[in-house]
């Protein structure tokens, strides 16, 4: 027997049971649609974030502080020092203080992300100004009420009207705004255009903070990282005379632990979809030990007109190999559907890769001969004489 004439049968058989074969597809829909959709958010999640700190260099370096509950600290000016003594190979330190704040205008008002930084913040992390000015020195040594505002803000609050040298409450303290942040992800709410830019030294002073945990440092260049890491960490192991309260790492750590990070959330969640996957491959089994029972006599017939073990084996074994791989189409088109809506809503790319709808697809297949191997063998194996005389 022809295998296309195997195929062709077994599509028959399929059609001939619409209910009973859609049911034993379901398994292995679920399975693939899982693998699919969460494997795609993850990756476009990840994609996101790298893509973001991609913009940002690879010679970017973040220090975080952490002296909760000790006496030592680290003042900004001595940072900023630092930074100034070894232009050769920083380019630039910006300290952050971040916080939430109400934002309001009249009686508009929202809230919002409200970062404290210095003049070097804009350079570091790609944030340019299209109108207006950043925050300068004077800013950051006086103290001043003068704030940058995303799109985002400026559109929910002044409505498309200029909004320089108009006046805003952050938590009831009014500023002056400056300068209009240039757009960086479509003006949407919770993005880096939902923001707003003060002088560090009036944020410390706005939320009370008694010192900055975080600062973006960027290298001079690529080759001077390991450099600036090396003299960050020696500084902050001098004044805060302790490992444990501080951390320096550059972009590409970052990026190669977030990786890592992917893989193995991407092994794991495949895991768990494979499990669907082996129920899917059970169901597939028990329906083709069903077909073997009901079309025992049709077996005898074919025998008795001369067809080979073979031939029979082949015959369930294709059969079981088209209705785990229609599912498993079915599957990489519903998991592409559901990960492009919840990519939507998540405003994020989640377009499988080809490798991933691949190897699902063959998976799938593979449980289809895996599971379908032991009924087809079982067929193959009848008596041509007892199964005729099967009612």
């Amino acid at each position: 027997m022809k295998w296309l004439e195997s195929v062709f049968m077994a599509l028959k058989s399929i059609g001939s049971n619409k209910v009973r074969s859609a049911l034993t597809m379901l398994g292995i829909i679920i399975g693939v649609s899982s693998v699919i959709t969460m494997v795609s958010l993850v990756q476009g999640s990840t994609r996101e974030v790298t893509d973001q700190f991609k913009s940002m260099g690879t010679n970017n370096i973040t220090v975080s502080i952490m002296t909760w509950g000790s006496t030592r600290s680290v003042d900004p000016e001595d940072m900023v020092e630092l930074a100034d003594d070894n232009i050769d190979i920083i380019e630039g330190l910006a300290p952050l203080v971040n916080s939430g704040g109400t934002v309001k205008v009249g009686r508009d008002n929202i809230s919002t992300r409200v970062q404290g930084t210095n003049k070097a913040y804009g350079v570091i992390n790609n944030h340019n100004v299209t109108q207006g000015r950043f925050i300068n020195v004077l800013d950051t040594e006086r103290r001043l009420k003068v704030a940058l505002i995303g799109s985002y803000v400026a559109n929910e609050l002044f409505n498309g009207k200029n909004p320089l040298g108009e006046t805003i409450k952050i938590d009831g303290q009014p500023f002056t705004v400056v300068g209009l942040l240039k757009e960086k992800a479509g003006g949407a709410q919770h993005s880096d255009d939902d923001v707003i830019i003060i002088p560090y030294t009036t944020a410390l002073r706005l939320t009370r903070a008694e010192s900055v945990d975080t600062y973006f440092v960027q290298a001079k260049n690529a080759e001077t990282v390991d450099v600036a890491i090396e003299k960050l960490e020696s500084f902050l192991l001098e004044t805060l005379k302790d490992p444990n309260f501080f951390s320096v790492y550059n972009q590409a750590e970052f990026l190669e632990n977030l990786k890592e990070v992917q893989g193995t959330l991407t092994l794991m969640l495949g895991g768990i979809a494979g499990i669907s996957l082996l129920v899917g491959g059970i169901g597939i089994m028990n329906i083709m030990l069903v077909s073997v029972t009901e079309r025992t006599k049709e077996i005898g017939i074919r025998k008795a007109l001369g067809a080979k073990r073979r031939n029979i084996l082949q015959q369930f074994l294709i059969e079981s190999v088209v209705v785990s791989s229609i599912g498993g189409i079915l599957g990489i088109l519903s998991g592409i559907g559901i990960a492009k809506l919840i990519g939507n809503f998540m405003k994020i790319n989640a377009s499988p890769s080809l490798f991933i709808i691949m190897l699902s697809f063959s998976f799938s297949a593979v449980i289809g001969v895996f599971f379908g191997l032991y009924p087809a063998n079982k067929a193959s194996k009848l008596n041509p004489i007892q199964a005729l005389r099967v009612e």
